[in-house]
């Protein structure tokens, strides 16, 4: 169910220590369909090697970077800060959604207490390994397969294109890769000091931004409807309201299904609409009622 407008503004909010960075340019393109996206933060221990893919997608994406230090072995402080920029963001009162972006069940309180206050909250995490709760607690739940991943860039051989390391400058200190930018500084790029030297010691790298985004490729597989899509579909037309002839419109069965379950979706199952997923039940019969000149819509109602 997607009922945000252009004018609702979103926080979107990311645990990289959770999600992979190849679903970020589906999810984008789903949280465009709630809103703009006028926070992105992404939060991870931004000194590990573990964050190089997402380096890559801060700049084309226009991701901001939270640094939070691993402290303790065992110990998730990127939670805790997530958690606390997400209640001073709720306190600002200039969000209409908030979508949070994790398979840590962590997040259940906060999308709890998010939600006590009237704002909606989407959450999008991994299928598998995403704690029920934390799903029950959001107003919808997208899980990251189900959306289109992002063909990745034509890379050379390492033997065709070999990395070098980078040269010692002038002043003893090491330039950035090539590909990388350096952080910035707040000098003037002009000046020769900078100019000999581009990146400050102990600085994180970034990569530099092409300006253009990949395409995303095929669509998700489509995944045979389950028992509990089956109950969800059953339950929602039975608690509908009936249009005519026993017959429940189509749209608003599927306000019920997402809040009989946030995670039950059509998205979820692999189908861009909410009527070839239901029809792919076999548990309905489909009308269309002609409304010349408005657009036409969809009725649906149990088989006999």
């Amino acid at each position: 169910m997607k009922d945000g407008t252009n004018g609702d503004h979103l926080a979107v909010l990311i645990d990289a220590d959770n999600v992979g960075s190849k679903h970020i340019a589906g999810l984008l393109a789903e949280v465009a369909n709630y809103g703009t996206a006028s926070v992105r933060r992404i939060y991870g221990d931004w000194t590990s090697q573990y964050m190089n893919s997402w380096r890559e997608c801060l700049l084309e994406h226009s991701l901001t970077p939270i640094q939070q230090f691993a402290y303790t072995t065992g110990k998730n402080a990127t939670d805790g800060a997530m958690i606390i920029d997400a209640m001073d963001l709720l306190y600002t009162g200039r969000f209409s959604s908030f979508c949070l972006v994790s398979s840590d069940s962590d997040f259940t309180r906060l999308a709890s207490r998010i939600r006590e206050q009237g704002i909606s909250v989407y959450g999008f995490g991994n299928r598998h390994n995403t704690h029920r709760a934390f799903i029950a607690a959001c107003n919808e739940f997208v899980y990251l397969d189900a959306l289109p991943l992002q063909e990745q860039e034509q890379s050379q051989p390492a033997s065709a294109n070999p990395q070098t390391p980078s040269k010692p400058s002038e002043s003893g200190r090491s330039r950035p890769a090539p590909g990388m930018a350096p952080m910035y500084t707040g000098q003037d790029p002009t000046s020769p000091q900078l100019q000999r030297t581009r990146e400050p010691p102990n600085a994180i790298a970034m990569p530099q931004s092409h300006g253009v985004a990949l395409p995303l490729h095929t669509k998700p597989m489509r995944r045979p409807i389950d028992q509990a899509a089956l109950e969800g579909i059953k339950n929602a037309i039975s608690g509908s309201s009936v249009y005519e002839d026993d017959y429940a419109n189509l749209a608003e069965v599927g306000t019920r299904l997402v809040k009989l379950s946030p995670d039950l979706t059509a998205r979820n199952y692999g189908y861009e609409r909410l009527l070839p997923f239901v029809q792919a039940s076999g548990i309905v019969e489909v009308k269309m009622k002609l409304r010349d000149p408005a657009p036409a819509i969809a009725l649906v109602r149990l088989k006999d």
